[in-house]
């Protein structure tokens, strides 16, 4: 199968996993279990990103950053324990992604780093809710919005994507944020607990298809 036709089969099973899930999250009497159909969607994103690798030579950091994106997940979401583990490995995720803006030439930025860090760290000590989980939460979130600023740098059609798929990222973490505030707003704590994967799928998918690389090879079948 070429790459157009297998890209295009890609984006339509995750829209019809995304249509599925989603529908159930915003129906409020809905006693659907979700949980299969997400990571599911997060498997087909490691098993393109690895096809995209193996067949065209595409990136080879967006597959590692995604099995350990499907590690994180599998603590987070599947068995909704080890939370420190989970929170770690999405860590790590991004110090691949880390990597990856650097092999592209972004800059290091480590004040940004250091200063988003520090101040991820004193917000929660200002709100009272720091606690071990929630510093190594800050931690992670703030080399993630670090990421994003930077591979907003990055020039090509990979690196708008990658971009694009990290801001989403972002809006996911803010939506887990709130949901784990739980807000005295009922409409706000509906909002946060559907976008946490509103944002979260699509954001994957988008990293996924940054791994293509830009031009077709020229032995692919077309």
């Amino acid at each position: 199968m070429a790459r157009k036709e297998l890209t295009a089969a890609f984006l339509a099973a995750e829209g019809l996993v995304y249509v599925l899930f989603l529908s159930q999250d915003l129906d409020l009497f809905s006693q659907c279990d979700t949980v299969p159909l997400k990571y599911a969607g997060i498997l087909l994103c490691l098993g393109f990103a690895l096809l995209s690798c193996v067949q065209w030579g595409g990136d080879r950091l967006v597959p590692a950053a995604l099995a350990l994106t499907a590690g994180a997940d599998w603590f987070l979401l599947v068995r909704n324990d080890h939370y420190a583990i989970g929170v770690a490995l999405f860590l790590c995720v991004q110090t691949v992604y880390f990597l990856r803006l650097r092999r592209a030439g972004a800059p290091a930025a480590y004040p940004l780093r250091a200063g988003l860090a520090l101040a991820a760290g004193l917000g929660l000590y200002l709100l009272n809710t720091a606690s071990p989980l929630s510093l190594l939460a800050g931690l992670y979130f703030s080399q993630l919005l670090s990421n994003t600023i930077l591979a907003w740098t990055r020039p090509g059609r990979p690196g708008r994507l990658f971009a694009l798929g990290l801001t989403l990222f972002v809006g996911c973490d803010v939506c887990v944020g709130l949901f784990n505030l739980r807000p005295a707003n009922l409409l706000l704590y509906f909002f946060a607990g559907v976008g946490m994967w509103a944002f979260y799928l699509p954001s994957q998918v988008l990293i996924a298809l940054s791994a293509l690389p830009p031009k077709e090879e020229p032995h692919e079948n077309q």
